[in-house]
């Protein structure tokens, strides 16, 4: 299997994502979207946006490595804040994420603005795909 990440000269430049990845082959893993709870269900972090970034891609790397892959597999990465989240928050979350994945070769994603989630006190969702060799 061969994975390739670009953004087409194009397009405006990505700030730590990829405009593109492209899977050849191998098998596609599906991660649900990870919220900032626990193994036992219990908020963490509420209220504090770094806190909860911090739970919500620990969650993600636990998932995809629970599938037998590494946070380096994800392909796409769909990232859901509410809208109490302020703009100025943003950059803490990509400085968590950046600790995360390959900021080399960064996965395809989207970051959308929600009114909210399914469970009050959440204030940010994350949902991925990985690929992985066959």
């Amino acid at each position: 299997m061969s994975k390739e990440f670009f953004s087409p000269a194009t397009l405006p430049p990505p700030v730590g994502y990829s405009h593109v990845a492209k899977v050849n082959k191998g098998t596609l893993i599906y991660l649900a979207g990870q919220v900032s709870s626990d193994a036992s269900g219990k908020l963490v972090g509420e209220g504090k946006f770094e806190a909860q970034a911090e739970q919500v891609f620990a969650n993600v790397r636990i998932a995809v490595e629970a599938a037998g892959g590494t946070m380096a597999d994800i392909v796409k990465m769909n990232i859901y804040l509410v809208a109490e989240v302020s703009q100025d928050e943003v950059p803490k979350m990509r400085a968590i994420r950046d600790r995360y994945v390959n900021k080399e070769k960064p996965p395809a994603s989207t970051l959308v603005v929600v009114s909210r989630l399914a469970r009050p006190g959440w204030l940010l969702e994350i949902e991925a795909i990985a690929a992985l060799d066959d």
